[in-house]
């Protein structure tokens, strides 16, 4: 896939003041900040949708993120450098909710309210596969660490599907009674964790296609998840202005959340608002309401970035596999890639 240079620009005067708040927290100088990352300036606006960005990630290698939303198509954009972006083809039949790229960064996942999966070959930027036999929206799309090609979405129409890449139709279907706003595999593929407008977590075990442990605290919907590096906690976002960290590992102790997050907040347009752990563990992060990006310290639970910049609702968020960079996206149309300061 071709890519371009259009719609990018580093983080300069000719945004608003307002905006210069994030390079100060990066260091008391501001005029000389202390660069922690090798992007080409400290911070980096990326430019070029047309809708709102409902979804972006980073590849696991950390080289290209992808992102989508309302506008039906889907941009990679290369992390470095210039940051040249290019757009796969064809596009969805609906807006894309959830985007997810498989353990080596090869492949591409994303979910549809055109009630499909799309499977997509990062490098040439066209589409594999088109996963059909959802009957409803597609909101949350999740893929394997490792092991065999198995994907895994939760939809609108209560169901939580497995498919295997190699096969035709979904290979396990779970019924999950309400709709099912988010999901993820555990640390096995013979695990499959869904949450949804019911404000409960299940743990799935696919060996009985039943529900092994449910997941209670969260006073509204369930908008994201996202498993920790070594598999061993699980991070929800919800839309009671909370994120919690719960113990999945399979003889944790009766009293599975282990930690609750607060700062952020969701508003009154219901997005399905993202959340992410650091690559080491020690951070979590969130978009929010308010316009704000925030990134707690998981160790304290108290809030170490609290960030400005967009001027709608942060929707989507993720952080940098190998490097202290922090990616948002949202409602506004735009995308920040930013480096933020090593843990202490």
């Amino acid at each position: 896939m071709e890519l371009m240079t259009t719609g990018k620009r580093s983080y300069n005067s000719d945004l608003t003041p307002s905006k210069r708040l994030r390079t100060e927290l990066l260091s008391a100088d501001a005029d000389k900040p202390r660069r922690t990352s090798s992007l080409l300036s400290p911070i980096m606006l990326l430019e070029g949708h047309q809708g709102e960005i409902l979804c972006s990630k980073f590849s696991p290698k950390g080289d290209i993120l992808a992102s989508a939303g309302s506008e039906r198509s889907i941009y990679i954009w290369k992390t470095y450098g210039e940051c040249e972006n290019g757009i796969m083809q064809p596009n969805h039949g609906g807006t894309i909710c959830d985007l997810r790229f498989n353990y080596d960064g090869s492949t591409l996942y994303t979910a549809s309210i055109d009630k499909t999966i799309g499977v997509w070959d990062v490098a040439s930027g066209s589409r594999i596969k088109r996963l059909k036999g959802h009957t409803n929206f597609v909101n949350s799309v999740g893929e394997t660490k490792k092991g065999p090609p198995l994907v895994v979405s939760g939809s609108d129409d209560c169901q939580v599907k497995l498919w295997d890449l190699r096969r035709r139709a979904s290979v396990v279907n779970l019924n999950s009674v309400y709709q099912v706003t988010a999901v993820s595999f555990g640390e096995s593929e013979e695990q499959v964790i869904s949450a949804g407008v019911d404000n409960e977590i299940k743990l799935w075990d696919l060996r009985k296609a039943d529900v092994s442990i449910s997941l209670l605290g969260h006073k509204d919907t369930v908008t994201s998840m996202d498993l920790s590096p070594d598999g061993s906690y699980l991070l929800t976002n919800s839309m009671d202005n909370t994120m919690r960290v719960w113990d999945v590992r399979p003889f944790a102790p009766t009293n599975r959340c282990m930690k609750v997050f607060s700062g952020h907040s969701h508003g009154f347009e219901k997005y399905l608002i993202k959340c992410a752990w650091s690559k080491d563990g020690l951070r979590v992060v969130s978009g929010s309401s308010d316009r704000f990006v925030y990134v707690w310290d998981t160790t304290t639970r108290q809030i170490q970035y609290r960030l400005p910049g967009h001027d709608g609702t942060v929707i989507a968020v993720d952080l940098h596999p190998q490097e202290p960079i922090l990616l948002s996206a949202g409602a506004d149309k735009q995308i920040y890639i930013g480096e933020i300061e090593e843990p202490i």
